[in-house]
């Protein structure tokens, strides 16, 4: 039983708590705010399970945890002068993969406070994609970057 000061941040019956907004996020590369992305998908973690059988029981199959699998994270941003982004990528073209800690911040409705953060280590650019040019379109042109990494931690 908690203590009378005690309180807990978790949801109470009957609490509604309204869940946070997916468009207010930013993307830090080493600390610095890097551009404004408009989209990012597929943070992902997957353990692959393991059957195995055991000797005389026959129908019995066990599943144990075996390797961890993170998937690619693509990021999609607003086509402008700054070349990090694109210069990041081409050292990994160029044979000298640059291992960098990226953060994941979402923003609280306002888009000031930070409310979570996925921290992603040792990531770096394996694909990058041009913003399709139109002559007759009026959309933003849209860059998109993939990153890859070792292990992210929430917090």
């Amino acid at each position: 039983m908690p203590d009378a000061g005690e309180t807990n941040a978790g949801a109470q019956p009957g609490t509604f708590i309204d869940p946070y907004r997916s468009y207010n996020f930013q993307i830090q590369i080493r600390g610095v705010v890097e551009g404004h992305f408009t989209y990012c998908s597929d943070m992902c973690v997957t353990v692959d399970a393991i059957s195995y059988r055991e000797g005389g029981m026959q129908q019995i199959v066990h599943r144990l945890p075996g390797q961890v699998q993170y998937c690619d994270i693509t990021l999609r941003y607003g086509l402008s002068n700054s070349r990090d982004l694109f210069d990041w990528m081409m050292s990994g073209v160029s044979g000298k993969v640059d291992r960098r800690t990226v953060a994941i911040v979402l923003l609280d409705s306002d888009g000031v406070a930070e409310k979570l953060r996925w921290n992603l280590s040792n990531a770096w650019p394996s694909r990058w994609r041009a913003a399709p040019l139109d002559a007759l379109g009026r959309e933003v042109a849209i860059e998109e970057l993939t990153l890859v990494y070792e292990s992210i931690v929430r917090s």
